[in-house]
C-alpha cells in the first residue's frame, strides 16, 4: 500500500528562496510592531524568526536540500541570526539589486513569500506597496499590484514557482489570483488596517510548517518568459509624481500618477525601486 502521507525523496537538489517580509508575520498589527528600535519590534523580531524557522522546517520535510532566507523588510536587518534554523542561510542588510527578491536569479527551484501583506489602497493589515503611506496604488500591466504580484511576475521571468504565501487572510486572497497553485498560510484575519484576529504562535507556526511542506510539491524550475511590462504608480501628493517623473523612461500621466515601460520584469522592478526611492526622499515630515 502506498503511504500518501509520505513524500518521495527527491533525486536532485532542491534549493528554495524565502523572501521574508514582516508586516504579515504572526501577531503583527501596527506600526511599532515592525519599526526598528521600538520595544514592540524587539518582541516581534522573535516571532518573525520563529515563523521563518517553521517554514524552513516544513520545506526540509518536503524535500528541500538548501534554503536561503532573504530579509525583505525595511532595514532588512530584522531576523535574529542567532535563533535561525541552522540549516538555513540568511541574506541580510541593504542594498540589494533585486531587493525583496535578491537570490531569485541564483538557480533556486521555488520561492516562499513569508510575512507578506496586501497592496496599497486595499483592505489588509498594514497594507501598502513598498512605501508605507505615500503610494495609493500600483498597477502591473493594468492590474492592481501588491508586492506579492510584482515579485511573482519577477519569479516567473526566472522560471521559479511560488510555493507558499503567508500573511493575513487578505494577503492570501490576493495571492490566490497571482499564484493560484501556491499553498497559503493565513496566520491572522484582517479586521482593519491596525487590527486582526491572530493565531497564537504555536498554531501559526504549525500552519506555516504544514503548508511549507505541502508547497514543496510544486518545487522545480520551469521555463521562464522574458517580456515587456508596464507599471503605473499613484501617489497621495502631486509633488511625488513630479519628483519621480524626472527619472529617464518615467512619464507623468496625471497630477499624482506616473508610469513607465520596461523590456523585462527585472528591469521593471529596478526602475520601480528607483521610483520609490526618489518618492521616499521627496516626503517632507508630516505633510508628506
Amino acid at each position: 500500500m502506498i503511504d500518501l502521507g509520505r513524500r518521495p525523496a527527491y533525486s536532485a537538489p532542491m534549493h528554495i528562496l524565502i523572501s521574508a517580509d514582516m508586516e504579515g508575520a504572526t501577531g503583527v498589527t501596527w506600526t511599532d510592531d515592525v519599526r526598528p528600535g521600538t520595544e514592540q519590534w524587539q518582541r516581534f523580531r522573535r516571532l518573525f524568526t520563529q515563523d521563518v524557522n517553521a517554514c524552513v522546517a516544513g520545506l526540509y520535510a518536503g524535500g528541500a536540500t538548501r534554503v536561503l532566507v532573504n530579509e525583505a523588510h525595511s532595514s532588512q536587518r530584522n531576523l535574529l541570526l542567532e535563533d535561525l534554523d541552522e540549516r538555513a542561510r540568511l541574506l541580510t542588510g541593504r542594498h540589494k539589486p533585486l531587493s525583496m527578491m535578491q537570490g531569485i536569479d541564483s538557480g533556486v527551484d521555488g520561492v516562499v513569500f513569508l510575512g507578506y501583506h496586501a497592496g496599497a489602497g486595499v483592505e489588509g493589515v498594514l497594507s501598502h506597496t513598498y512605501l508605507e503611506n505615500s503610494i495609493t496604488g500600483v498597477w502591473l500591466d493594468g492590474v492592481p499590484a501588491s508586492e506579492g504580484r510584482l515579485n511573482a511576475a519577477l519569479a516567473a521571468e526566472h522560471g521559479v514557482p511560488v510555493l507558499l504565501v503567508t500573511g493575513d487572510d487578505q494577503t492570501c486572497v490576493d495571492a490566490s489570483d497571482y499564484a493560484p497553485s501556491a499553498a497559503m498560510a493565513p496566520v491572522k484575519e484582517c479586521v482593519s488596517r491596525y487590527a486582526a484576529i491572530c493565531l497564537p504562535p504555536p498554531g501559526a507556526q504549525a500552519l506555516i510548517g504544514a503548508q511549507a511542506e505541502r508547497g514543496m510539491a510544486a518545487a522545480g524550475r520551469i521555463e521562464g518568459a522574458v517580456g515587456a511590462h508596464h507599471i503605473e504608480v499613484e501617489f497621495d501628493a502631486a509633488h511625488l509624481a513630479a519628483a519621480t517623473a524626472v527619472i529617464p523612461t518615467v512619464e507623468q500621466l496625471d497630477v499624482r500618477r506616473v508610469g513607465f515601460d520596461a523590456p523585462s520584469m527585472t528591469e521593471a522592478m529596478k526602475c520601480f525601486k528607483v521610483v520609490t526611492a526618489i518618492a521616499g526622499g521627496a516626503v517632507q515630515g508630516i505633510y508628506g
